[in-house]
């Protein structure tokens, strides 16, 4: 993967822990029996406790023993609270980025940063409507592709719409959830005919004006 990814012009960040490579790691108790690992140690304040971030790295390590082997660079980060000694955070990367006490603190921010990508888009794709599965079964050929590829179009024709439509942000803002929203649509589609998209979001609209603004309008139209 790491070759993949130089191959095709990236720089990479990816996890690498003992279980998947004994021989890196063979590599880095050697290196740190030599005194060659280096460490570096930061408090961070995280409201009314403080954190030890204790940084540990080491370049040009080999990724495999059988040759030719890929050459990279190993960093890991362990979080422990200061005043108890309780782990609250361990994991390791490998990169094909200098690793320097100035640089290992980004590599470690960038690696975490792939939790921030699973918790925000896929765990919403999974658990807001989208049913997007964790494995849809390869089918004959390609179906889970295709599959993922249909929700990832959805995911962004609904972003492009909460950022450009008023009528679906009204929608959204009355319905509440998203989850919601979809199962109203489900529901509509299901037994009524629209021309159109925008037919559907106007009847939607209409239908889930609040009350209060409805009797406004009501009192409005008797009034006059």
């Amino acid at each position: 993967m790491c070759e993949e990814a130089i191959a095709n012009g990236f720089n990479y960040i990816f996890v690498c822990l003992p279980e998947s490579h004994p021989a890196l790691y063979d590599w880095i108790s050697f290196n740190e029996a030599n005194g060659k690992v280096k460490t570096i140690e930061r408090t961070v304040s995280k409201g009314k406790t403080d954190e030890i971030w204790r940084y540990r790295y080491l370049g040009d390590v080999p990724l495999r023993a059988e040759e030719p082997s890929l050459s990279a660079n190993w960093c890991k980060l362990a979080v422990t609270g200061k005043s108890d000694g309780h782990r609250l955070y361990l994991n390791s990367w490998v990169t094909n980025h200098p690793v320097t006490p100035q640089s290992v603190v980004q590599v470690a921010a960038a690696g975490r940063c792939r939790w921030k990508t699973e918790n925000e888009n896929h765990n919403v794709l999974k658990t807001k409507g989208y049913h997007l599965e964790h494995n849809f079964g390869h089918g004959k050929q390609h179906l889970s592709a295709i599959l993922l590829t249909l929700n990832l179009l959805a995911f962004l024709f609904y972003t492009a719409l909460a950022l450009a439509d008023e009528r679906y942000q009204s929608i959204r803002q009355i319905r509440g959830t998203r989850k919601g929203f979809f199962q109203d649509i489900l529901a509509l589609t299901k037994y009524m005919w629209f021309e159109s998209w925008t037919a559907l979001l106007d009847f939607i609209l209409a239908d889930t004006t609040p009350k209060k603004a409805k009797k406004r309008r009501q009192s409005s139209r008797n009034t006059s």
